[in-house]
């Protein structure tokens, strides 16, 4: 297993290229097996979450060739409706899989998904619309079935959440159904909006994404498309935390500044100077944060989860209090203990977390609970004094392209290197397979 070594202290500096969206990425990629013909997807990040996205559709029956960042997707042949336990368990996304195959074969059988573990997650939202839409679900043994043996069908939606995952399965299942589909309190995330320009893009006819309403007007077919996916906005934040942290100054390219606007707002907030020019954004960072008093997840346009262990990693070091509260999942404060490794001083309740800022992080030896945990605690070796390790690398593979390389053009002190012999690789991710 790889670890990262980072000696802290160091200011960063420069320009960085923001990657694509995984969390557009992947359900576009699931959407392609509804698609009869092929889809030519740009630039998809490389990441170990694509890759296990990839092996679906090539299980299902697709062929699937990558350059570089960009994804061709051949999806002519499909020819099962049935995904294994060890595919569906690589990833929690792998549930967006269910709207497509149902749609495309009629039925599907897969498992209960992996991911991260920062919450229950429950699918019944998923569940639920799909059998609004006409599919019989049974659910046995930690393995979900679908028949369609009327094909899907347009209905009426209300989602009790605005569920990202249960809105993209609806959009692609929804697509091919007879009728007309309305769907009310929809997620709203940019995701969203990129996934349905690329059905729109294939011959669906979806209207109102980005809004609580979207409405999906049935067709008999889709055929491929090309389709650009959008910055992500969740590393653009991560990058834009990391010049905060290290008091540095950092230029973002490729990005949608209209897509970090909760961000921005807080780290204005925090002292940071923010200067935007079309896709591009450069932040400036003083050489003491100020606490912002309250973070607050919410649904987009709100605050992002995503972004709130990061965020925290920033709150650390501020002068001042900060009340960091998730409203969305029950179980994001996994990041919490490893932080306190570094001396930071933290109190949580429940899904309430008092961060007080403090002098001076300290180095420490750190195991990422999860994917965002993960960059939280790369962040505060960063800005900790002396030489902090990062393991369990394989959480923060699945949403970060080539961290520590991007980290270390910038200016960052950090390496990969083997923790079972000791063996170093080159600087940043440059010899990581995913």
């Amino acid at each position: 297993m790889d670890e990262y070594r980072i000696e802290g202290g160091h200011r960063l500096q420069g320009s960085v290229r923001v990657q694509g969206a995984k969390n557009s990425a992947l359900p576009i990629l699931a959407a392609c097996a509804v698609c009869r013909g092929i889809s030519v997807i740009h630039n998809c990040p490389q990441l170990s979450d694509i890759d296990a996205t990839i092996n679906i559709l090539r299980h299902l029956g697709c062929k699937v060739t990558v350059e570089g960042h960009t994804v061709t997707v051949d999806s002519t042949q499909i020819n099962t409706g049935h995904v294994p336990d060890t595919l569906m368990q690589e990833m929690r996304s792998s549930v967006i899989f269910l709207g497509a195959i149902a749609a495309r074969m009629g039925k599907a059988s897969v498992s209960l998904p992996g991911g991260c573990e920062i919450g229950l997650r429950p699918i019944d939202l998923h569940l639920d619309a799909l059998r609004k839409l006409g599919a019989v679900v049974t659910e046995e043994g930690g393995h979900i079935y679908l028949d369609c043996p009327e094909g899907m069908k347009g209905s009426v939606i209300s989602l009790s959440f605005p569920s990202v995952g249960a809105t993209e399965n609806v959009l692609i299942a929804a697509c091919t159904a007879k009728g007309t589909t309305t769907l009310v309190n929809a997620a709203r995330e940019p995701e969203i909006s990129d996934l349905a320009d690329f059905l729109n893009r294939c011959g669906a006819r979806i209207t109102g994404a980005g809004e609580g309403i979207i409405t999906i007007e049935g067709v008999s077919a889709l055929h491929g498309a090309q389709h650009h996916v959008i910055p992500d906005r969740i590393v653009a934040a991560s990058y834009m935390l990391a010049a905060a942290v290290t008091h540095g100054n950092v230029t973002l390219q490729n990005i949608i500044p209209a897509h970090l606007g909760p961000v921005t707002a807080l780290l204005q907030e925090a002292g940071c100077d923010i200067r935007v020019h079309e896709k591009q954004l450069n932040i400036s960072a003083p050489s003491q944060l100020k606490a912002m008093p309250t973070v607050r997840t919410m649904p987009y346009p709100g605050f992002p989860t995503d972004v709130q262990a990061p965020m925290m990693a920033a709150c650390c070091i501020a002068d001042g209090t900060t009340i960091v509260i998730e409203t969305i999942f029950e179980s994001r404060f996994r990041h919490v203990p490893e932080l306190c490794r570094f001396g930071a001083d933290i109190l949580v309740d429940g899904r309430i977390a008092v961060v007080k800022g403090v002098n001076v992080l300290h180095a420490a030896t750190v195991s990422a609970p999860d994917l965002r945990g993960g960059v939280a605690l790369v962040l505060a070796g960063l800005a900790a004094q002396g030489q902090t390790t990062v393991r369990e690398l394989q959480h923060i593979d699945r949403g970060y392209e080539s961290l520590a390389d991007e980290l270390s053009r910038l200016g960052a002190d950090i390496r990969r290197v083997k923790n079972e012999d000791g063996s170093k690789q080159e600087n940043g991710n440059a010899d990581l397979k995913e």
